[in-house]
């Protein structure tokens, strides 16, 4: 149990220092686009999503429940879809965008 509240701590941080990222890519009065770097951004597009993922099955791990893997899981297909469509994007609208970058399991997809 303990194991899981570890992950959803975890996931809480990256989620919330991925938001912070998220916030913070414009100066007051700039416009347009900006890639997102650093934290978990190095390694994933959907930096923030992955953080939610990993926030819930670790939340699922803790409580041991049929209903918390099921809304773990039901998070996952949902968060990972938007994060393939956030990747996508950033491919087309920036030729420099990191081609290592996954779209939101580091290494993995």
């Amino acid at each position: 149990y303990s194991s899981g509240f570890i992950g959803f701590l975890i996931g809480m941080a990256i989620n919330i220092h991925s938001d912070h990222i998220l916030r913070n890519l414009r100066k007051p009065g700039e416009t347009g686009y900006k890639i997102p770097r650093g934290g978990m951004f190095e390694y994933v597009s959907g930096a923030n999503f992955f953080g939610e993922i990993l926030e819930w099955f670790g939340f699922a791990l803790a409580c041991c429940t049929i209903e918390s893997f099921a809304f773990a899981l039901c998070t996952f297909f949902i968060l990972s879809s938007r994060a393939k469509q956030h990747h996508q994007w950033y491919l087309e609208k920036f030729e420099d965008y990191p081609k290592d970058r996954k779209i939101v399991i580091p290494f993995l997809y």
